[in-house]
């Protein structure tokens, strides 16, 4: 049986048609990709303004006059009211400012207690070999799913009988002595993931444990120590309920329990200073996580965590 050919005209015109129809393929798959990229990009847009819009409208309704918030939904205020601020920063016992120190001294707290001990724990747990290591690590991870609610009561009677509450140290002494299982797990996954090889060379050079910790471990750990100090000041800096509990008094209360005091259920209520305050205390945040997002972004990449 005789397979076809082809003549040298019907090669040629075959050659013709392929090479005009590879343009008209190359530009549909080009219109798709860009048509894909849009409607990604369209729907990255769309969320961003939902997300976004509480915190837009909240700051338009911090310039507007307190009976027009709520009737006047739009962003930009029809009437301006800067006195919401100076207001707001002089409505309380205190001014707003002496809040606001007191919770820069609760995060501070927070953050030192968080970098230094919880490092210290997640060195030993990569690091040291010792009886029990997994046991305890398996324990630790455990209370990672215990909720704030199921401890605050001991703590609470715990705190009480040393005569701690309505001070800052029932807020910062747990941090002190690695309670926040998160960051442990975080520092033991970028521990783990530093080279063998360096300790090895360290302990040729006479080094123990706290040398290699100290010179090796820690200029190392940068980005996963940024990444725990980005958390704790930003959750340490939002925590209500903590500090609802522990701290009573006016001298004492951080800028979340400060803002719940323009709230008046008997009586009408401030809102456009307490929208003003709220601006005010969200600036710290806004701050951290504006000049500390790469070092957070490559903080999670680098610590294994999936």
């Amino acid at each position: 049986m005789s397979t076809p050919t082809l003549s040298r005209t019907d090669l040629g015109d075959r050659i013709s048609e392929l090479a005009s129809a590879a343009p008209v393929k190359r530009r549909k798959h080009l219109w798709r990709s860009r048509t894909g990229s849009v409607l990604r990009h369209v729907l990255l847009i769309a969320g961003c303004i939902v997300m976004i819009y509480p915190l837009l409208w909240m700051l338009g309704s911090s310039f507007k006059p307190t009976e027009d918030i709520f009737k006047d939904l739009s962003l930009v205020p029809r009437r301006w009211d800067f006195s919401n601020y100076s207001t707001g920063w002089n409505a309380l016992t205190y001014q707003f400012g002496k809040y606001l120190l007191n919770s820069f001294a609760i995060v501070m707290g927070c953050l030192i207690g968080n970098l230094v001990s919880c490092t210290m724990a997640a060195y030993a747990f990569a690091r040291l070999k010792f009886r029990g290591r997994g046991i305890w690590f398996a324990v630790m991870l455990v209370t990672i799913m215990l909720p704030i609610h199921v401890i605050i009561v001991p703590r609470y009677v715990m705190f009480r009988q040393l005569d701690w509450v309505n001070t800052f140290w029932p807020l910062i002494v747990p941090s002190l002595l690695a309670t926040d299982a998160f960051f442990i797990f975080l520092m033991v996954q970028f521990f783990r993931g530093i080279p063998m090889e360096l300790e090895e060379a360290a302990r040729l050079d006479g080094c123990g444990h706290p040398r290699i910790f100290l010179r090796i471990m820690l200029p190392l750990s940068v980005p996963a120590l940024a990444t725990v100090a980005i958390f704790t000041f930003i959750w340490t800096w939002n925590d209500f309920f903590s500090q609802l509990v522990f701290l009573t008094s006016d001298d004492v209360k951080s800028a979340p329990l400060a803002l719940r005091l323009f709230l008046d259920s008997s009586s009408g209520s401030s809102w456009g200073p307490m929208f003003a305050m709220s601006i005010v205390t969200i600036i710290p945040i806004f701050l951290i996580f504006l000049f500390g997002q790469k070092y957070l972004v490559r903080g999670i990449a680098t610590t294994g965590i999936k």
